[in-house]
């Protein structure tokens, strides 16, 4: 049977009853247009949240961590071999925390291939004077362009910019804590002085926020060569060297590598972040489960709806079959049915999904803990459009598929000597 008379009775059956076929259509709008704006939604948060840790976290953090020895002095003694050996109160030796021979390492970390970029660090620790009141201070030391450019830097900069720091030799970007604490504002002095007692002017030219308040109580960003002049260091003293790769899954691969082969401290992202990974997983797999359910709900209302159409057109299909239509076209009639209601519904429904995932990114959302963000995220993949299209076509398949199959197997002399 041609197709098109398939069609063209499929589609008298669903105008004949139309609040039925709306109410299956909705079922399968509503339940695309969930998914569509869970998703984007869900997906935009999280990369929201991964954005926050994940872009300001190095691929592979290098540092010197002072531990004490495994193996001791009395362990190397051979008239102790046989002993029982008991070492107490064990501390480490005493040395500097800086990264060995940093210049030439990092100049090896960039001639390989899967570096994307390598940034030196200096951790210093001060204090923030301001008349009578001292408060802790945390400085970070870096090439802030270099920073901006691999960590995002400039994203939590709420006033200046990170250039505003690379012209100012002896410049600070200030923790908006700080700031609020001393009342300062940009273009105003902080003094500090370093645990040596040494006092060192700067001048601040931007805010800092992380949001974090216990970070921006006491975090600061300074030039790399103002670190080292605070601490008293030469040029080639480095506390941290901070690694970002193209590709991050290469990240504990190479963090082994280079613990093995030099005498520091390597850390990988994925160790370093391994709660917040889980938990990031976690969201995603309810988000599918949730939007999935709503689909499954969908197809089980298009699955009454047919089943209560081939109930009325019981006498329809004795006509059809006894005019000449097999078994499979009476089939392909109801299933055709179910497919129209599906792609009705799915179009219909990637609208207003995308429709209230539009409102929703320009929604304001605005909150100190996240300064640079100022509508709520979406992430508007175009995946996520695609399956919902798929998954509402195979889902109303199936919702159709059982009825289908009833109506194929219907004698219609039965329901004729039943008239």
């Amino acid at each position: 049977m041609k197709y098109s008379v398939i069609l063209g009775i499929s589609k008298t059956h669903l105008i004949s009853r139309k609040k039925q076929t709306l109410v299956a259509a909705l079922g399968v709008t509503f339940g695309i247009a969930a998914y569509i704006i869970m998703m984007s939604f869900m997906t935009g948060l999280n990369g929201l949240l991964d954005g926050l840790i994940l872009n300001r976290t190095p691929h592979v953090h290098i540092y010197n961590e002072e531990i004490p020895s495994a193996v001791q002095p009395v362990d190397r003694l051979s008239e102790f071999k046989d002993k029982i050996r008991i070492v107490r109160s064990v501390k480490p030796k005493k040395g500097q925390q800086r990264v060995h021979n940093a210049l030439p390492l990092m100049d090896q970390l960039r001639k390989m291939k899967q570096v994307k970029g390598v940034t030196a660090l200096v951790r210093a620790q001060a204090f923030y004077v301001a008349g009578n009141t001292r408060l802790n201070a945390s400085l970070l030391g870096v090439d802030v362009l270099e920073e901006a450019a691999q960590y995002n830097l400039g994203d939590y900069i709420v006033e200046g910019s990170a250039r505003n720091l690379a012209v100012h030799e002896n410049g600070i970007l200030l923790g908006k804590g700080v700031a609020k604490k001393l009342s300062l504002r940009v273009g105003d002095v902080v003094q500090l002085i370093t645990v040596n007692g040494d006092i060192y002017p700067l001048k601040i030219v931007g805010f800092y926020q992380s949001g974090l308040a216990d970070i921006d109580n006491i975090q600061s960003y300074i030039n790399l060569k103002t670190a080292q002049r605070l601490m008293g260091e030469s040029a080639n003293y480095v506390t941290d060297i901070n690694v970002k790769l193209h590709d991050m899954t290469e990240a504990p691969a190479l963090a082994k590598d280079l613990e093995s082969r030099f005498n520091f401290r390597a850390t990988d992202i994925q160790t370093a972040n391994a709660q917040f990974e889980t938990g990031s997983s976690v969201r995603t797999m309810i988000s599918y489960a949730v939007s999935i359910t709503l689909l499954i709900v969908a197809g089980f209302g298009i699955y009454n709806i047919l089943n209560m159409l081939i109930y009325e057109k019981m006498n329809d299909i004795a006509i059809l079959k006894a005019t000449g239509f097999s078994g499979g076209d009476v089939q392909k009639i109801f299933l055709s049915q179910a497919m129209i209601i599906g792609l009705i519904g799915g179009v219909i429904g990637l609208g207003v999904g995308y429709g209230v995932s539009v409102i929703i990114d320009n929604t304001p959302f605005d909150t100190e803990a996240l300064p640079t963000i100022k509508t709520f995220p979406v992430n508007f993949a175009i995946k996520y459009y695609v399956i919902g299209v798929v998954f509402a076509l195979i889902s109303t398949f199936f919702a159709g598929y059982l009825p289908s199959r009833r109506a194929k197997g219907i004698d219609p002399v039965e329901i004729i000597r039943g008239q």
